[in-house]
């Protein structure tokens, strides 16, 4: 389970749930109610959209043989990511980046610290001084040499 979790962890139990159940060609409605659960429920959750609880989590992973605790782990981690990006809405101020330099992109939309790597290389490759000295105050010296450093 280890390595599996590895893997996949941060992502919805729902989207593993939706997975395993579609290898296993299981139909979603017909396992939920063989579980005692409403349909609907087992539907929000496979979309993501409804949390996976304990209680439910044990009935699944025993009607799939699957490790106890695994479900609930996937959603522990699946909050986990959730809250970190809650928490890295923070931006360099977008003012000092001319539109050329993200032509391909909204730099809206980039997730500034997931993508930090791939933002800092285009930023020293076809950046002006200015551009350069904002990225560097916004990541600070030591993560721009990582960065610049594995490129």
């Amino acid at each position: 389970m280890n390595s599996t979790l590895s893997i996949i962890k941060g992502i919805h139990p729902g989207l593993y749930l939706e997975r395993e159940l579609k290898k296993r060609q299981m139909a979603k409605g017909r396992f939920a109610l063989g579980l005692g659960e409403y349909p609907q429920t087992l539907g929000a959750i496979t979309k993501g959209k409804r949390s996976m609880n304990t209680a439910l989590a044990m009935k699944i992973e025993i009607a799939l043989n699957l490790e106890e605790g695994f479900l609930m782990m996937l959603q522990v981690f699946h909050d986990i990511e959730r809250e970190k990006k809650s928490h890295h809405t923070a931006k360099p101020d977008l003012r000092k980046f001319r539109r050329a330099l993200f032509w391909d992109t909204d730099p809206e939309k980039i997730d500034w610290h997931k993508q930090k790597r791939a933002v800092i290389k285009r930023i020293f490759q076809r950046g002006n001084e200015r551009e350069k000295k904002e990225i560097t105050q916004f990541y600070g010296r030591d993560i721009i040499d990582s960065a610049l450093n594995r490129a």
